[in-house]
């Protein structure tokens, strides 16, 4: 396996600049996000983790550009898509990101292979095509001969992998995964774990919201949240979110 390329060889994905996420509670405001700036490169292998109420959902739904930033920059693959219109984010959704939920989000009436199919309903590509794209990321996670089944008909972990397939099929630049072994036992969960630890391996880039510190050990990069803020950035960052947000905070006190 060659070396991955040096961090200064890489190109980033991501650039968060100060990004903010603020909710309305009646006549209080809560900051979830405080002055996210995160920069993820090509290759990265991320667990994102912190304890509840932190900000890793909110995060993650900004990173996969199902939310908005209240203030701030989110830069993907060069193109802000901070203040980007729902239809043009659903675009950017379907071609650019890849999800992979707790609970698998699998449509229980498609078989494997339909539901791997789901994302290329929408890029355009012909019956004959996606049907051979599913098949072969089928047999990439160990599902080749299940293409009938439908989710009720396999285990957690096997569900995990249909999502991960489906996350695959668009090709994207990114994948989320939001608690994914967090439904499953021990065994099923180190598997899907051994599949991330492949993908990255291939050169795709994984984001892993997690509480869990043994999926943390196996990512080449561990960020920590508190408070709305990054806390530690195991890359060398030592917490630049929350020095800016203190810096911020005093200028403006």
């Amino acid at each position: 396996m060659p070396p991955k390329p040096r961090m200064s060889d890489r190109r980033p994905i991501i650039e968060l600049r100060d990004v903010e996420k603020h909710y309305g509670m009646g006549e209080i405001t809560v900051k979830a996000l405080r002055g996210v700036t995160l920069t993820v490169y090509e290759g990265d292998y991320i667990s994102i983790l912190g304890p509840s109420g932190c900000g890793k959902s909110t995060l993650l739904n900004i990173l996969g550009c199902l939310d908005q930033p209240t203030e701030g920059d989110y830069l993907l693959e060069g193109e802000n898509v901070a203040n980007l219109a729902d239809d043009d984010l659903s675009q950017v959704r379907g071609k650019r990101l890849g999800f992979i939920f707790q609970s698998y989000n699998l449509i229980q009436q498609l078989t494997v292979v339909e539901n791997i199919e789901v994302p290329l309903y929408y890029q355009g590509i012909s019956e004959k095509e996606s049907h051979e794209i599913a098949a072969s990321l089928a047999e990439q996670v160990g599902l080749g001969s299940r293409l009938d089944h439908r989710p009720a008909e396999l285990s957690g972990g096997q569900q995990q992998r249909v999502a991960i397939a489906r996350a695959l099929a668009n090709d994207p630049a990114v994948i989320l995964a939001d608690e994914a072994t967090g439904n499953l036992d021990s065994k099923s969960g180190g598997d899907i774990l051994q599949i991330f630890d492949d993908l990255n391996q291939r050169g795709k880039t994984l984001i892993l919201i997690t509480h869990d510190e043994g999926m943390a050990d196996r990512t080449s990069r561990v960020i920590r949240l508190k408070d709305g803020l990054i806390h530690y950035d195991s890359m060398g960052q030592a917490a630049p979110s929350e020095m800016n947000y203190k810096s911020k905070a005093l200028s403006t006190g």
